[in-house]
């Protein structure tokens, strides 16, 4: 399958050729196939925001290119433009980005600037409304009255009011409480289905992207060090905490097991946990 977006070589430096100078990607390369949920992890200056903005034209890059359906994103100013509507961007606490009078005219802001007709505003609006769990009435409420989680909502809903074939989110779950991220998630998944949509997600809670994601690109000293399922990822629990990194919290106990000289195998789900001391306890019975 042709891949719906391919990073090549991709190298961003900012202030380049001044004092100030910092290399925050250096030869990046990846692909990315429709319909993948794609997690992006590293600590805090590995690139993650960077790299992020190059994926849909926003940053424009030092070396490299960047491939929408095969298609250089700056080799003409329409693709560049037509990269920052099929690719939605949103960044981490979006609800502060929010500025219009109604919820309606902020989530509608997007397709119009598409240049769609009333009908094609007035759908994408509600639609993508529906996906986030807002309601009729909501959506004639000033953004400023909502609570953090629901101006959340709105600020995800204004992206995918856009329709893109690729949705990247940046910590969509930061600073919510336990209901409002597993709400904001389930939002992400149910998109993700409607619409055959790719899903790029940066994220800092490790059991979120081991359960959801298909696979993850691990970012460390602005370079790609590991491209590969959860599954193959966190079977390199000790790597990943030498880069300063956190890994799911029942990989930590299975780690910790290993160290004690106890024969268990990788795990990096709760699922995967409980099969585990289920077949045990199985085993142990029998015998």
């Amino acid at each position: 399958m042709k891949p719906i977006l391919e990073v090549k070589d991709l190298s961003y430096i900012y202030s380049a050729g001044t004092p100030f100078e910092h290399r925050a990607l250096d030869k990046v390369s990846f692909q990315v196939r429709s319909g993948e949920f794609i997690g992006i992890i590293g600590h805090t200056g590995s690139g993650k925001s960077t790299l992020m903005q190059q994926l849909n034209g926003l940053l424009k890059p030092t070396s490299g290119t960047v491939l929408l359906d095969g298609q250089d994103i700056w080799s003409d100013k329409k693709l560049t433009r037509q990269a920052r509507f099929r690719v939605g961007l949103v960044f981490q606490y979006p609800e502060y980005q929010l500025f219009e009078e109604t919820v309606y005219q902020d989530i509608a802001f997007g397709p119009k600037n598409m240049g769609l007709c009333k009908e094609d505003v007035d759908r994408r609006v509600r639609e993508a409304a529906s996906f986030v769990g807002l309601t009729e009435e909501q959506l004639e409420a000033s953004p400023f009255d909502l609570s953090g989680g629901q101006k959340r909502r709105v600020a995800i809903a204004g992206v995918i009011a856009m329709e893109p074939e690729v949705l990247i989110l940046d910590e969509p779950t930061a600073g919510l409480d336990p209901v409002g991220r597993a709400g904001i998630l389930g939002n992400i998944q149910d998109y993700r289905k409607a619409k055959n949509a790719t899903i790029m997600m940066v994220s800092h809670s490790m059991d979120d992207v081991a359960r959801l994601t298909d696979r993850l690109l691990v970012l460390n000293g602005s370079r790609l060090v590991m491209d590969d399922t959860p599954q193959r990822v966190f079977a390199r629990a000790q790597e990943l905490v030498d880069m300063g990194l956190s890994i799911p919290q029942v990989t930590q106990v299975f780690l910790h097991l290993r160290k004690l000289g106890l024969d268990v195998p990788n795990v990096y789900t709760v699922e995967q946990a409980a099969q585990v001391l289920t077949a045990r306890k199985g085993g142990a019975g029998h015998a």
